[in-house]
């Protein structure tokens, strides 16, 4: 007789999404919800999950921020409709990429129209 066991990492996305303005680009996007988690497997079927952490995404520019558990608990059961900007440390200096709403051109550059199709970025 044998086992197949192990370990992995997982990620869910939730059903959740708000219609924000970006606080790192300043678009006009959306912020979903993801959980990560560590995960024992037996037969391929999951059977614990520990280490859970929740994040948050801007569908804009990709910015992330991590949020506290509780809020992603009761934004995984429902109970959460809107996530409050005092909950949310976008990390926004570094690189960060703009897109145009118009032809979905990507820029790290600061420019305020798209160079390809002169879009307002």
């Amino acid at each position: 007789m044998f086992f197949i066991f192990g370990i992995s990492q997982g990620e869910k996305k939730l059903d959740f999404q708000q219609t924000a303005v970006c606080a790192c680009c300043g678009g006009y996007g959306r912020y979903e919800v993801y959980m990560t988690y560590m995960y024992f497997s037996l037969f391929f079927i999951p059977i614990i999950r520990w280490k859970k952490q929740y994040f948050v995404t801007t569908a804009c520019c990709g910015a992330v921020s991590e949020i506290d558990r509780e809020l992603g608990e009761r934004i995984q059961k429902g109970q959460v409709n809107e996530i409050r900007e005092s909950d949310l440390h976008f990390d926004c200096h570094g690189d960060t990429i703009k897109r145009c709403g118009n032809c979905g051109y990507e820029t790290g550059e600061d420019f305020q129209y798209c160079p390809k199709c002169g879009g307002p970025l």
